[in-house]
């Protein structure tokens, strides 16, 4: 298996469109003009009947940077880490108080 296919199937490597569109703010009609220009490699898929394009998460920074400039890939970036570093904060907080919960339970049950 060469290069460009085992890149295709690590995890993390690709993005659907959708998700490019969220986290890079790029439009769908400038995904599909860089697809048409060569400057995106695209793969397509189906969930249930839903057209999908998976995009090598590389070539899609590149243009990104490109389109944009590195200090706003950056932003971009930070912004998308920051806004899983919430969501991961707010799950394991909602984990602990329900340990906490049920510790209390425990204790009260051992008290008695």
């Amino acid at each position: 298996m060469n290069d460009l296919e085992s890149e295709w199937q690590r995890k993390g490597a690709t993005l659907s469109d959708k998700t490019v569109r969220k986290e890079f703010g790029l439009t769908q009609d400038e995904i599909v003009q860089a697809i048409r220009v060569g400057a995106l490699q695209y793969r397509e898929g189906s969930v249930y009947g839903n057209p999908w394009l998976r995009l090598l998460r590389r070539e899609v920074e590149a243009l990104v940077k490109m389109k944009h400039g590195d200090d706003y890939l950056k932003d971009r970036q930070t912004k998308t880490e920051l806004a899983q570093v919430n969501r991961e904060l707010k799950r394991l907080k909602t984990q602990v108080a329900a340990l906490e919960e049920r510790k209390a339970k425990l204790i009260d049950e051992f008290e008695k």
